[in-house]
């Protein structure tokens, strides 16, 4: 059997059904193994950034491995950018790289180069996967695979690399003859006197709140995380990464927290007297750029797969009262194994957070009342009440992320999905092209700003080739908006390269879209926002290209230097004070 075929069959056999691919002289007989297949689909983006976010994305709608494979050099150093995006959100997806001929292969580190297109791929990736290798035996293919695919899904998952020579790919093999691949199955297991003081530490709580993060989805434990709460009646938070594990209206769901808000969720976890973190990192996003001041008054608890994440907290951030090193898996069976169950009634701390919640709305009353450009704020308002129980929403980065994460109210079933920790701007059109594959008949809504539209415009021809349901909107403010109001805060408004003024050009999204054959519509103002039914009426890829407000910021937000409780705009002092007071 040719090695090539029998990498896409054992992939086949793993349930992967597409392979995102950018084709090239290292990687054509992996391409064309692909090609023929029954029942493997192969899809060439137009630049291998986009291979490795779609295959992010269908992984994160499959709950299986994305795959995406491209040629030596500059194919596989492209892969980069989108491999962080899946290290940091704990994606498990499988690139495979083409390498030149083994006989190519530069012998000591010190030479540079020996074959065209050759480099040391594995050494570039190291740092950003869970696993990389170069294949130089066609008799370990079988063990390789096998390798990589039990790291990438074993304890916190992540992408893997395989540099696979040109040679090797056509080597004849029997597959039979084929060493396997055997992990031994790890458990931690969780101290009783851990357990013992989780307990204690729940029972003297009158004020807890649950900080919900990625994890929950990652560890396949959204149910019992939920049922968690319930039984409990404990609040909880949920981090970006988990805004869409259940819907907005749920009686527990008090929404979000971190450096963008909102007010009410702050509120809650700086007055808490005790933080159970599930499955969430608490990133300086969540707990601010000065971590001593979270959750002041508060034990902490955190239950984390990963050691790593657990030990960095120290004196100069803050202290874990509790922490437990195992999967959610691990945790969740001890806990229902103890009984634990509702240990005090905290309807009254649930009403006052619901009380904050209402009294500062992330979509205030007066950024309706605008009549020039729209209002972020408003159009994420009314976007969410288009927008059905079961579609996918992708937002990319920067402004479009923080008021679509600070306002978007989540329905039944949907997605809202980032590339939540590395946050490349033009993220989210290629990931849009991996979730219209993985979930063919949704609505697949793409949101981006016109700078990151800018860095991956060539996707809309992997879009219009396959006909895509992928709803773009351009938030199209003129410019980069959230760099703007960096400088406007810290360098007194003098703008470099972040509007055509300072630097920048950008083109007539209408012949954009009409260049690519792509329907266009166009909302200017905010009595046009009705037109938003236009983008789903019709199965099919559409452009809608939306005014925003130049001047538009990301309102709350905090200033370094505060505790979360206190952004920008500022709250009146004694306000403030009252409310930390009560």
């Amino acid at each position: 059997m040719k090695l090539s075929d029998y990498v896409i069959e054992f992939l086949v056999n793993e349930g992967i059904k597409h392979s995102f691919v950018i084709s090239g002289g290292a990687i054509v007989h992996l391409a064309d193994s692909a090609n023929e297949h029954p029942e493997m689909q192969i899809i060439g983006t137009q630049h291998e950034q986009a291979a490795a976010a779609a295959a992010d994305m269908y992984s994160r709608i499959t709950n299986n491995l994305g795959l995406c494979m491209t040629t030596s050099g500059p194919g596989a150093t492209n892969l980069v950018t989108s491999v962080c995006n899946a290290f940091f959100d704990s994606i498990p997806i499988i690139c495979i790289t083409g390498q030149v001929a083994r006989f190519r292969i530069k012998p000591t580190k010190g030479l540079r180069q020996k074959g065209f297109q050759e480099t040391d791929i594995v050494s570039i990736f190291k740092s950003i996967t869970k696993y990389s290798k170069l294949i130089l035996d066609p008799n370990d293919i079988r063990y390789e695979l096998e390798k990589a695919i039990s790291i990438s899904k074993r304890g916190r998952p992540g992408p893997v690399l395989l540099d696979i020579p040109d040679d090797l790919q056509r080597e004849e093999i029997n597959p039979e003859e084929l060493k396997s691949y055997e992990h031994e199955v790890q458990k931690n297991d969780i101290n009783p006197t851990d357990l013992n003081e989780f307990k204690s530490l729940l029972s003297f709580s009158k004020k807890p709140v649950l900080v919900i993060g990625a994890g929950v989805r990652i560890s396949n434990e959204i149910d019992r995380t939920i049922k968690f709460a319930e039984n409990l009646g404990i609040p909880f938070l949920l981090t970006w990464g988990a805004k869409d594990i259940i819907e907005y209206s749920h009686p527990l769901n008090m929404g979000g927290l971190g450096v963008c808000g909102p007010r009410g969720g702050n509120f809650a976890v700086q007055k808490s007297d005790l933080v159970i973190a599930l499955g969430t990192r608490l990133s300086q996003m969540i707990t601010g750029g000065k971590q001593d001041l979270f959750a002041p008054n508060a034990k902490k608890i955190m239950i984390d797969v990963d050691s790593e994440e657990i030990n960095k907290f120290d004196k100069s951030t803050f202290e874990l009262d509790l922490s437990i090193n195992s999967s959610l898996t691990e945790f969740f069976d001890e806990v229902e194994g103890a009984h634990i169950k509702d240990l005090s009634n905290f309807d009254i701390w649930r009403g006052k957070i619901k009380e904050w919640i209402d009294a500062y709305p992330i979509c205030m009353e007066e950024y309706r009342l605008n009549r020039d450009r729209v209002n972020a704020y408003v159009l994420i308002d009314e976007l969410a009440k288009k927008c059905k129980e079961g579609d996918i929403i992708l937002t990319d980065a920067g402004g479009n992320l923080s008021w679509t994460m600070q306002g978007f109210e989540v329905k039944k079933n949907q997605r809202v999905v980032s590339a939540w920790n590395h946050s490349p701007m033009g993220g989210s059109l290629p990931m849009a092209i991996g979730g219209a594959f993985a979930k063919p008949k949704k609505d697949i809504v793409c949101i981006i700003g016109d700078g990151g539209l800018m860095m991956c415009l060539e996707e809309l021809a992997t879009i219009k080739r396959h006909n895509l349901n992928v709803k773009t909107l351009v938030f199209n403010n003129r410019g980069h908006g959230i760099q703007k109001q960096t400088m406007d805060t810290w360098l007194n408004s003098r703008y470099v390269l972040v509007d055509e003024e300072s630097g920048l050009y950008f083109p007539d999204y209408s012949k954009i879209a009409e260049s690519f054959d792509i329907p266009f519509i166009s909302i200017s103002n905010q009595d046009q926002l009705k037109n938003l039914d236009k983008i789903f009426s019709t199965h099919g890829p559409i452009i809608c290209d939306i005014a925003i407000k130049d001047d538009q910021k990301i309102e709350p937000m905090l200033k370094f230097g505060s505790g979360i409780e206190d952004l920008d705009p500022k709250i009146p002092k004694e306000e403030l004070n009252d409310i930390m007071k009560s």
